[in-house]
C-alpha cells in the first residue's frame, strides 16, 4: 500500500496514483553493476523464434519491409487522394527531412513496438554492464511480466541499480516500490529522497507524486504552496491528475498572481479532455455556475453528461438535476429519473431526487428503470 501521501485523504480531490508506463530515458553509462539474477522466459507461451513472432497479445507487429514478390515499397507519403488534390490545387513540395543525429536505442524501440523478448535480449547485456536506462527497461519488463515470467524481486534489483546509476524513471519506480513494500522510516525517507530527485530531473509522474508527498507532510495551505511548483511542472507535461490539482489550487488559494488564477479553468479543461471524470464533473459545475469564467449552460451540461456516462455517480446525480430544471437541455423527467436510479444503485442517494422520483407516475418510473437497465447493459 502506497504511503498516506498517495491516499485519498491526502489529495485535494480524488486522484488516481499515476505511474508512467512509457520509458523514454536515454542510455547513460555508469560504473559496471552486478550482473543480477537470471531472467526466466515465460514458458507458459510458445517459444518465440525471430523478431516477427516477438509480439505479445494486444500489440500490433511492425509492417513488413517488403511488399508483394519481395519488392520493397517506396518511401514517402501515402499515394491516396488528398484534400488538396480534390480541390484541384497543386501539392506543395515536402519539406526536407532533418537528419537524426541522436543515438538510436534499439532496445527501447523494440519495447515500444511490443517486442519484449527482443527488448530484453538487447537490454540485459547493457544492464549488466551498468547502463541505467537499460536497467530500468529490464526492470520494467520483469515487473510487468512482458514475455518473461513476472518477477518483482528481480525487478526491484534492477530498479535499484538504475536509481543508483541516475536514471530518473528508475528512481521513480524504485521509490514507488519502496513505498508499497516497506513501512520502515528509513525506506520511506529514501523513497521521498528518490522521488524528489527524480522530480527535479524532470520525471512528470515523480513531480506529481512528490507534490502529493509535500501536501501529506504539511496539510493545509503551506503544503499546497510548497507542492504547487511540482504540480505545475507535472501539469505542463500532460499529467491529468496534476492538471486537476492545479485547477483546484489556483481557484482556492488566496493571494496568487492573477496570471495563475486566470488559468484555473484552462487546467480543468485540459484534465477533463484527458478523460479524468472528476475534472469533467467539476468542469460541468464550473460552467453552469460561472466559476473562474463565464457561464455556459450548454457546455456545462455536455461535460456533466460525459462524466455521468463514464460512470461517475456524483455526475449522474447532478445530471438528473440538470434534466429536472432544464439547464443546458430540455426538461425530461424520465431521463432525470434514469440518472437518479443509476446514481442510487452506485450507492449515492439524494433526498431531493428521491422525492422527485416518488412523485412520478408508475409509467414514468418503469420507463426510467428500463432506461437505466438498458444503459448498464450497454445496449
Amino acid at each position: 500500500m502506497i504511503r498516506a501521501a498517495l491516499s485519498q485523504a491526502s489529495r485535494i480531490a480524488p486522484m488516481a496514483f499515476f505511474a508512467m508506463g512509457v520509458l523514454m530515458a536515454a542510455p547513460v553509462l555508469a560504473e559496471p553493476a552486478k550482473k543480477g539474477p537470471s531472467v526466466t522466459p515465460d514458458d507458459t507461451t510458445e517459444p518465440v523464434k525471430g523478431l516477427a513472432n516477438d509480439v505479445q497479445p494486444g500489440f500490433v507487429a511492425e509492417t513488413p519491409e517488403t511488399g508483394k514478390d519481395g519488392e520493397k515499397p517506396a518511401d514517402g507519403p501515402s499515394g491516396g487522394l488528398t484534400v488538396l488534390e480534390r480541390m484541384g490545387a497543386e501539392l506543395p513540395d515536402l519539406p526536407a527531412e532533418k537528419p537524426f543525429t541522436g543515438k538510436v536505442d534499439d532496445a527501447y524501440g523494440a519495447f515500444q513496438r511490443g517486442r519484449y523478448l527482443t527488448a530484453m535480449e538487447l537490454a540485459l547485456p547493457r544492464a549488466q554492464l551498468g547502463d541505467p536506462a537499460a536497467q530500468t527497461l529490464v526492470a520494467e519488463i520483469l515487473d510487468r511480466g512482458l514475455g518473461v515470467k513476472r518477477n518483482r524481486e528481480q525487478a526491484i534489483f534492477w530498479y535499484e541499480q538504475a536509481a543508483n546509476g541516475g536514471d530518473p524513471t528508475g528512481m521513480f519506480k524504485y521509490a514507488v516500490l519502496l513505498m508499497e513494500r516497506s513501512r520502515s522510516k528509513e525506506d520511506r525517507k529514501k523513497a521521498d529522497e528518490l522521488m524528489k530527485k527524480s522530480a527535479d530531473l524532470g520525471n512528470a509522474s515523480a513531480q506529481f507524486n512528490y507534490a502529493q508527498v509535500l501536501v501529506a507532510d504539511s496539510p493545509g495551505e503551506k503544503g499546497l504552496r510548497d507542492a504547487m511548483p511540482y504540480y505545475e511542472k507535472s501539469a505542463e507535461q500532460g499529467i491529468a491528475d496534476a492538471q486537476y490539482a492545479l485547477s483546484q489550487i489556483y481557484i482556492n488559494l488566496k493571494d496568487l498572481p492573477e496570471e495563475k488564477t486566470k488559468r484555473a479553468r484552462e487546467w480543468l479543461v485540459r484534465a477533463a479532455r484527458a478523460g479524468y471524470d472528476t475534472a469533467q464533473l467539476d468542469l460541468g459545475m464550473w460552467l453552469v455556475n460561472g466559476t473562474a469564467g463565464e457561464r455556459d449552460y450548454d457546455a456545462g451540461f455536455k461535460w456533466m453528461k460525459r462524466a455521468a456516462e463514464g460512470g461517475n455517480p456524483v455526475a449522474q446525480s447532478k445530471l438528473a438535476q440538470l434534466y429536472i430544471h432544464a439547464i443546458g437541455t430540455r426538461s425530461n423527467p424520465v431521463e432525470a429519473a434514469k440518472w437518479f436510479v443509476l446514481a442510487r444503485r452506485a450507492g449515492l442517494n439524494d433526498p431531493s431526487l428521491e422525492d422527485f422520483y416518488l412523485g412520478l407516475n408508475d409509467e414514468q418510473q418503469k420507463a426510467a428503470v428500463a432506461a437505466a437497465n438498458k444503459f448498464r447493459s450497454g445496449s
